[in-house]
């Protein structure tokens, strides 16, 4: 699977991914103005033309980068495990079903998804992810 940022500068391919989930996590919907709509791509992506991307410590646990060029959100990396998630909209192929939800307990009340997907809130995703030491690994 390929795609790239709005003006071309970065370009990736990712393994075979087809899986859409939506965090309402209030880093993503500040970063974005809305909720992320991310496929998980694991550790196996591969950028070309990286000097324009530019990579922000979003926490201890994980980074985001963006097309310092076109302002595209280019991925959001778990720094532990080095797993990607890519936002859907920067693929090239678009065949892709929205199945899991997170952070549910911070979604505004202005949007709804009509999708049956799982639910988790902040406490089950932190339940869920976290690491030996009570960091955070989500």
């Amino acid at each position: 699977m390929n795609g790239h940022c709005l003006c071309g500068a970065v370009s990736f391919t990712s393994p075979g991914a087809r899986e859409i989930g939506a965090c309402h996590c209030g880093f993503c919907r500040r970063w974005g103005g809305g909720p992320m709509l991310a496929v998980h791509c694991g550790p196996g992506v591969e950028f070309k033309g990286t000097e324009s991307i530019t990579v922000f410590a979003s926490s201890e646990w994980a980074e985001r980068a963006f097309c310092s060029r076109c302002g595209t959100h280019l991925y959001y990396r778990l720094l532990a495990t080095g797993e990607y998630f890519v936002p859907a909209g920067t693929f090239d192929q678009g065949d892709f079903e929205l199945t899991s939800q997170v952070y549910v307990d911070g979604k505004p009340p202005y949007y709804s998804f009509a999708n049956e997907t799982p639910m988790l809130t902040e406490a089950q995703v932190l339940a869920l992810y976290s690491a030996p030491g009570g960091e955070t690994a989500a």
